[in-house]
């Protein structure tokens, strides 16, 4: 397990919720995205990421990007990066120059890194992306715990285990909608069938084919 940083559980058994969910038609409205909780250990690097979907094209005079940090829930936020035209740094006492942009809003990354985590930096992040068009501006936060050792190695099996049977879960989902599709779908044929066939069969008693009683 890497130390720089540690995603809960809860997160792994999550991610096959998030893909079934995805399958749904999402709004037209931007969506950001960033892990809720993120660990680190003392005296490393870690990444905050955070990622946004739009139904537009980034274009940099128009798209504009907020980090800011909270230190408790009723704290007030305080900027930290920005982009306007470009990345800017505010240069928080706080951080110093430990801040750096490693996203690319082209891509629709918006990620930065803090280095050389302190005790101090624990927190809420908040990501806020507004990409006109898109006239409303979407918010994601990220809660950081700095740790002050690794945490010991859990055991993988059981997510495993979960993550595999949440891929199976999904795979049969699909594959029950794909037959019920097909299944009706050979049904309107049939029917389309035996409606055509009635109506060719109604047709040629009409043109006076003769009964069987005048014979």
């Amino acid at each position: 397990m890497s130390p720089e940083a540690w995603l809960p559980q809860p997160t792994l058994c999550l991610t096959g919720l998030s893909l079934l969910l995805s399958l749904a038609p999402t709004g037209l409205g931007m969506e950001v995205m960033a892990p809720t909780t993120i660990n680190a250990l003392n005296g490393t690097s870690v990444k905050l990421s955070c990622t946004f979907n739009s139904c537009y094209k980034v274009e940099n005079k128009q798209f504009s990007l907020n980090w800011t940090y909270q230190e408790c829930k009723n704290c007030s936020e305080e900027l930290f990066l920005q982009f306007r035209m470009k990345i800017m740094n505010k240069q928080l006492d706080r951080f110093g120059n430990r801040v750096e942009f490693t996203g690319n809003p082209t891509k629709y990354d918006v990620s930065f890194t803090l280095n050389n985590v302190q005790l101090e930096d624990e927190g809420t992040y908040n990501c806020y992306v507004l990409n006109p068009p898109d006239r409303q501006r979407g918010h994601a936060s990220i809660s950081l715990k700095v740790l002050t050792e690794e945490p010991p190695k859990r055991d993988s099996t059981v997510a495993v285990i979960v993550g595999a049977s949440v891929g199976g879960f999904l795979a049969v989902v699909i594959l029950v909608l794909m037959v019920v599709k097909c299944v009706r779908r050979k049904k309107q044929q049939r029917l389309n069938t035996d409606d055509q066939k009635t109506e060719e069969e109604g047709k040629t008693d009409g043109e006076g084919n003769p009964d069987e009683g005048t014979k």
